[in-house]
């Protein structure tokens, strides 16, 4: 685990003094149930990283958009700290590849499940704050989310990413996108669907959730951006 949290360490930019909370970050609920005498899970590290997240973000967000109202302001912040993207960053970051997990649930992939990475993203800010203070945190969030504030717009087109979608193959290709169902997966309480979003023959994208809406919600996410990625370079 030493060498995961050097690599993890590095990523962040940030060597922690207690290198036992960035353990405890990445400490999944289900590994400290089959590890007797495990100190603690991640889940009060996210509940307090939940917290130094949302002003982290609003700090920047107030700086960087002096023209903007409440409002607009709480648009953006809601898209940048949303569970699919703290999800991405996590795996920047290669906390997926960290996490202390059971054997039950790394069997069902719980490494890749977004949830699992936002909450460790969330209790890695937490742990961050305890360890360097709110500046340590804020520099990593700031990090994190000053690359997309280029284009705000398209951040804010994937708060609905399947109705964005729509009308952006409508607006540009006079057409509208399906989505196919390719998979199910998991046991009967827990099945994972997943779903592929067509556009004229070709498939987009694919993605795999706990429910066929939030599967097109996110392959539609992962579709917009591969369409707009195509139209900025023509």
């Amino acid at each position: 685990m030493s060498q995961d949290l050097d690599t993890v360490q590095q990523a962040l930019g940030y060597r922690f003094t207690q290198p036992d909370l960035l353990e405890q970050a990445l400490t999944h609920p289900s590994w400290l149930a089959e590890n007797e005498g495990a100190a603690a899970d991640n889940q009060r590290l996210e509940f307090l990283g939940d917290a130094v997240l949302q002003l982290a973000a609003t700090v920047v967000l107030f700086g960087a958009f002096p023209s903007h109202d409440e409002g607009a302001l709480t648009k953006v912040r809601s898209a940048l700290t949303k569970e699919r993207t703290l999800a991405d960053h996590a795996l920047v970051l290669g906390l997926g590849d960290c996490l202390r997990l059971g054997k039950g649930e790394k069997r069902c992939g719980g490494a890749s499940r977004p949830s699992n990475l936002a909450d460790a993203l969330e209790a890695t800010l937490g742990a961050l704050y305890l360890d360097g203070g709110f500046a340590a945190a804020e520099a990593v969030v700031r990090r994190m989310v000053e690359p997309v504030l280029a284009d705000v717009e398209a951040l804010l087109a994937l708060e609905n990413p399947k109705g964005s979608l729509q009308e952006f193959t409508q607006e540009h290709f006079h057409g509208v996108p399906r989505y196919e169902t390719v998979g199910l997966s998991g046991p009967d309480h827990e099945p994972r669907f997943e779903v592929a979003v067509i556009f004229r023959g070709e498939e987009l994208a694919r993605a795999v959730a706990g429910s066929r809406r939030a599967a097109e919600c996110q392959a539609a996410e992962a579709a917009l951006r591969v369409l707009m990625g195509r139209a900025h370079a023509s």
